[in-house]
């Protein structure tokens, strides 16, 4: 039987890069993070946030349902998306993890439907294929149980690498349509790059009413 699907959107990152949370900056006049909680939402039957301990009283977060990460995996792993997904995991061990980052102002409803549609539970899991290197894009992927359950019994002393995981196993892998969809916004330049899309395409918008 194919197991339930749940989504969990990464938001326990540093934002070192950016200067700033991440997850607070607005796109369209919201924090990204509700924005992507939201999109997510929509196509899994309940959706979670990923959050270090030291995010708990985040007012931001704390709207949320959120999965902190276990002090274990991460003396285990050290760090890194996977120490979320793997808690995660460790929580409803039963259900396959629809897994996004937070940072992708650009992704679309269009986009998480066909991932979710094209959804291949047999295998390791159901990826797309990077625009940028053409590798597997680990942080907008569905997870097999399976797959989970496998990494983290083998997770203790070992660094969990999620693109190697993905380019070693068996998985369903999907052409992005729209480009730009799967961009990471880590530092200022890239977000005014984006801002200026969103500005663009709101007055196409309005040129077309």
């Amino acid at each position: 039987m194919t197991a339930l699907l749940y989504g969990l959107v990464l938001a326990g990152g540093a934002s070192q890069r950016m200067g700033r949370d991440k997850a607070a900056l607005p796109y369209g006049g919201r924090p990204q993070l509700a924005r992507a909680f939201d999109l997510v939402a929509r196509h899994v039957g309940r959706c979670f946030l990923s959050i270090r301990a030291d995010q708990q009283s985040d007012p931001l977060r704390a709207a949320y349902p959120c999965i902190m990460d276990r002090q274990e995996i991460k003396d285990r792993l050290g760090g890194g998306p996977m120490v979320g997904v793997l808690s995660a995991h460790v929580a409803c061990p039963d259900v396959a993890w629809l897994v996004i980052a937070c940072d992708l102002p650009m992704l679309d409803d269009t986009t998480l439907a066909a991932l979710v549609n094209e959804r291949n539970a047999d295998l390791a899991a159901t990826a797309y294929v990077s625009e940028s290197d053409g590798a597997p894009e680990p942080l907008c992927t569905i997870w097999e149980p399976a797959t989970l359950a496998a990494l983290h019994g083998q997770a203790a002393g070992q660094t969990v690498r999620p693109r190697r995981i993905l380019a070693r196993s068996a998985v369903r892998l999907l052409e992005v349509e729209k480009t730009g969809a799967l961009e990471n916004v880590n530092a200022p330049d890239e977000r005014e790059r984006v801002l200026k899309y969103f500005e663009c395409s709101e007055q196409d918008v309005k040129c077309q009413t």
